[in-house]
């Protein structure tokens, strides 16, 4: 059973985050649920015959939005399903919407994102003229030195999704590895969104989801 409780602190930490990034040039958005967030992106924010780009992501996953994607009313840049995932990467720095998680929210209006190759952060500093983060209330910190030290706390999870060979995925902790499989290459702080008006998107979802 929900707790009614925590439900209610939720909504009111995500209604204080989205307070805070609206007043940084964020369009912010609330949902109660993933399945009301999944309705908003795709009766409201994304139009049909718009190519996409994709950051991976367990929320995105969870919400089962690449079935949708690939249903034929989107023109997408599927990084799970092509013959050459950095091409494909590539291609996606130039989509009309560029469509991700996050691995960290702070409640004062700040991201913080962890990136393996850099395709994921590199589109959300710049390219696609627009950038969906979708984030449940679990990402949101109180500071942005807790946002950063939970970016690296979730990335041996991250490390085991991918199959990467690492230390953390035999010991579960980050100690800042130098092998080949290294995950963690590159972090992007997103500070403001004024520059360009209208750019950032957030939805955020008063559930706990993805890392």
């Amino acid at each position: 059973m929900e707790n009614q409780y925590r439900k209610w602190f939720g909504e009111k930490r995500c209604q204080l985050a989205l307070e805070n990034f609206t007043g940084k040039g964020w369009t912010a958005h609330y949902a109660e649920n993933k399945e009301k967030a999944f309705r908003l992106l795709f009766e409201t924010i994304i139009p049909k015959n718009v190519t996409i780009g994709l950051g991976g992501s367990e929320t995105l996953t969870a919400m089962n939005v690449l079935e949708t994607l690939r249903g034929g009313d989107y023109k997408l840049f599927d990084r799970y399903n092509c013959p050459d995932h950095f091409e494909m990467c590539r291609d996606s720095l130039m989509a009309d919407v560029f469509l991700t998680g996050v691995n960290a929210l702070t409640v004062s209006g700040e991201m913080v994102n962890m990136d393996c190759s850099g395709s994921r952060v590199a589109a959300m500093a710049y390219g696609p003229r627009k950038i969906v983060v979708v984030a449940g209330v679990n990402k949101i910190c109180d500071s942005l030195d807790e946002a950063v030290d939970r970016v690296q706390r979730i990335a041996p999870m991250n490390c085991k999704r991918n199959n990467h060979d690492t230390p953390c995925t035999e010991n579960g902790v980050c100690d800042d590895c130098n092998f080949p499989g290294r995950m963690c290459n590159h972090i992007l702080i997103t500070l403001n969104a004024k520059k360009f008006a209208g750019r950032f998107t957030l939805v955020l979802i008063n559930e706990e989801l993805g890392f």
